[in-house]
């Protein structure tokens, strides 16, 4: 509802600005009214109009989504130029609140310059620069919210069809733009500052608008690689950043052990511990696979994955966990390297079988490369590892001791659709308490085997947004919807679409070969 009305006071204060510069000027007011033509008589207004082509781009660019935003701010300090009102902090002030500044400007006794008659408004190589600089943050702050966003693969989670290094270019329209919930930020960063090792915030909370997603080219579809931000995250502990959930090192340490864990390693350097509480925008960015849609049931099965009932197949580039026996005397980490391995992966296979004593390399491995393995003479066995329930598993979802699950052996579990009710039972609460609670804002509690949901006895609940399940390609070495459960509709950030630039780190150089693909095309 904020933000509807604050939509409406932009919409009627920049109108109502038009109508009045327009008096003031000699047109008809009226033509502020009609689409489009009062573009074109503004930016006759503005001087905009001096050539056939110039007015051709300026049209053309009203056309773009996004950048007519831009040109909208853009034409706004044109009417402060008219009016010669040149200030460097007016003009940022007419940006940042139009639906203000042109009311106001019309309704001002500065007078109207035709800029027709008048020779360009001269100003210094320093002003010239700041305004240029303006502009240029202005214009990639709308693209960054609007059009889209680069996004870097940080981690294995999506190998082998998204890799380590892989820079992505995340479109925000394809599933509707998400306005800033948390508007009071530092532009084009993220939730810290730079060069800060993650411990000061880029934000402030002192405003906050509810959830709202502009129209989009489509919605979220299975085997989309999808952003969004960590739903897990909404607390956390600086110094272990997003590698560990809160919620995780309460359930293996403690809560007052987290709490009092006042100094901690980050790197070579020693950090003061703090817990917050991070905004839903705010909170890190993940890239999974997109595998339940709203209203389906899952579950997993010796790493198969059933939806309402039917296998689902595993993306071809997918990985899953095998154990691996070479014959003695051989340079495995060139067969690995050649089979395309990381160093990454490698390295953990070894740190296993040192902590664990055993003989087998454990590693992650697509079908093809499961095929090649055992195809090779000097390769003794592969065996799948298959990881079965294990009584008092806390690390996977719902996270209670009621439910034993593993990430191989999963469900069924139901995934919420906007609008559907469902009975609430001691068996299915921990499935949705975090959804009622944490994501939808509600009190639940639990008396004498009754549930009360802000304050009102009831078993019933009707969801207010869609949810997803999203997994990682690489099945055994990614955190995601196994451990956490369900993403919300409010996460969602974007769609990534494709590779902008690839950075192979093991071998220090780029891969040519993925530059430019569409992530899908990975799949």
């Amino acid at each position: 509802m904020i933000f509807e009305i604050l939509l409406l006071l932009y919409f009627i204060g920049s109108l109502l600005g038009l109508w009045l510069l327009f008096k003031k000027v000699g047109e008809k007011p009226w033509k502020s009214l009609i689409p489009f033509y009062n573009l074109m008589v503004w930016i006759k207004i503005c001087g905009k109009d001096r050539t056939q082509s110039q007015k051709i781009k300026w049209y053309i660019g009203f056309l773009i989504p996004a950048w007519n935003i831009f040109l909208f701010l853009l034409l706004v300090v044109e009417v402060a130029n008219v009016h010669h009102r040149y200030g460097y902090v007016e003009q940022t002030l007419a940006v940042i609140f139009p639906w203000i500044y042109m009311p106001y400007i019309s309704l001002s006794k500065h007078p109207y310059y035709d800029p027709h008659t008048e020779d360009p408004h001269q100003v210094s190589s320093a002003r010239d620069w700041l305004d240029a600089i303006t502009f240029a943050l202005v214009a990639a702050m709308i693209i960054r919210s609007m059009l889209f966003e680069f996004f870097n693969i940080p981690s294995s989670s999506m190998e082998k069809s998204l890799m380590t290094g892989d820079y992505l270019m995340v479109s925000k329209i394809a599933y509707g733009p998400r306005v800033a919930m948390t508007p009071l930020s530092v532009p084009l960063t993220h939730n810290v500052l730079p060069f800060s090792d993650g411990q000061v915030e880029s934000y402030l909370k002192w405003i906050k608008f509810p959830y709202h997603r502009h129209l989009g080219l489509g919605h979220v579809e299975r085997f989309d690689p999808v952003v969004f931000n960590y739903p897990d995250g909404d607390t956390m502990c600086t110094a272990w950043k997003s590698n560990k959930s809160y919620y995780q090192l309460v359930r293996e340490m403690g809560r007052e052990e987290v709490k009092n864990a006042q100094m901690l390693p980050v790197g070579n350097q020693m950090v003061k511990n703090k817990i917050r509480v991070r905004p839903v925008d705010k909170r890190e960015n993940f890239i999974k696979r997109c595998i339940g849609l709203p209203g389906e049931d899952l579950q997993i099965i010796d790493q198969k994955v059933f939806i309402n009932g039917k296998e689902l197949p595993n993306p071809p580039n997918s990985q899953q966990s095998y154990r691996i026996l070479f014959n003695g005397g051989l340079n495995v980490r060139k067969i690995m390297d050649d089979m395309g391995i990381s160093y990454e992966d490698y390295n953990n296979a070894l740190t296993l079988m040192m902590y664990e004593g055993g003989s087998h390399y454990e590693v992650p491995l697509t079908q093809t490369q499961v095929n090649e393995m055992k195809a090779r003479p000097d390769v003794i066995e592969v065996l799948p590892n298959i990881h079965n329930p294990i009584e008092g598993d806390l690390s996977i979802f719902p996270n209670s001791p009621q439910i034993a699950w593993s990430i191989d052996n999963f469900g069924p579990v139901h995934i919420p659709s906007k609008g559907e009710t469902i009975t609430i039972t001691m068996d299915n609460l921990p499935i949705y308490r975090r959804v009622i609670e944490v994501y939808e804002g509600n009190s639940l509690e639990v008396k004498d085997g009754k549930f009360y949901i802000n304050g009102h006895a009831t078993n019933q609940y009707t969801f207010k947004m869609n949810y997803y399940w999203m997994m990682g390609d690489n099945r055994h070495n990614s955190v995601d919807s196994r451990y956490w459960g369900f993403v919300p509709e409010d996460h969602v950030l974007g769609k990534a679409t494709f590779i902008c630039f690839s950075w192979d780190k093991d071998h220090r150089k780029p891969r040519w070969d993925r530059v430019f693909k569409r992530a899908n095309d990975m799949f």
